[in-house]
């Protein structure tokens, strides 16, 4: 495995799509990596391995509901008892979206999406920050989105979550700049990921690309750049919410 000087990392939702390749970014820059998600464990293992292997780094796989308090406290402490250490770099990506009427969702599906999207965000900061304050820093950076900024007709649920995840950024920024912790988020626009893939025809993706003046769907490999950039950036950027759409929204 690779010695280097890189912080640990922690990805959440690194399964697939922004997440996947979010943690390959990182794994090709030597960071030791911790992945994490809900469902597709097998996946997350095979990518997990492959990591490991290309970049010769260390990468664990932890199976984890981040919107569950009790997962996320068990996962600190195995991490806790790692040799590489808690992750003193953070990066909430894990999501889920939800598309229909607000009249025809469930309460049970208003919480479990708040729970994954929003919640999430508290249970793992609230874990990782006394070990940045430890270590004399760290970096937090959530994965949001445009709707976060504007909101967008039927997805009334998944447009709150992400305009929760934008103001969280916004005051644990303030909170944690006097201790060198910069927290920042990338609301991005339409993404080509199995999420969305999955809710919209190939039609309806190519009349959304149609409207986007860079007149195509962003890549996962382009937020992923980003996240690298952000998480190496002065700690003064701090408290941002940088959008990434092409020039949609």
């Amino acid at each position: 495995m690779s010695s280097n000087n890189k912080k640990p990392v922690l990805i959440t939702g690194a399964s697939r799509g922004i997440g996947a390749a979010i943690a390959e970014a990182f794994a090709k820059e030597g960071y030791p990596l911790y992945l994490c998600c809900k469902n597709s464990f097998d996946k997350l293992e095979a990518l997990s391995t492959e990591l490991s292997n290309k970049y010769s780094i260390s990468c664990t796989a932890f199976s984890c509901d981040v919107g569950n308090e009790k997962d996320v406290i068990e996962i600190f402490d195995k991490m806790k008892c790692s040799h590489i250490g808690v992750p003193t770099i953070i990066i909430n990506n894990a999501g889920v979206a939800h598309y229909g009427l607000i009249t025809d969702m469930t309460s049970e599906e208003w919480r479990s999406l708040m729970s994954v999207n929003l919640d999430s965000l508290f249970y793992v900061c609230k874990n990782a920050v006394p070990f940045m304050l430890q270590n004399g820093g760290g970096r937090i950076l959530n994965i949001s989105s445009v709707w976060g900024n504007v909101g967008a007709s039927c997805e009334v649920a998944y447009s709150a979550s992400k305009g929760g995840v934008n103001s969280f950024t916004k005051a644990l920024a303030k909170e944690l700049a006097p201790s060198h912790i910069p927290v920042n988020a990338i609301a991005c626009g339409m993404v080509n990921t199995e999420m969305n893939s999955s809710h919209l025809s190939e039609d309806e993706i190519n009349e959304i690309a149609a409207d986007i003046p860079a007149d195509r769907i962003c890549e996962p490999w382009e937020v992923a750049a980003l996240a690298l950039k952000l998480i190496d950036a002065p700690d003064y950027l701090t408290g941002q919410i940088i959008t990434m759409d092409g020039g949609w929204i």
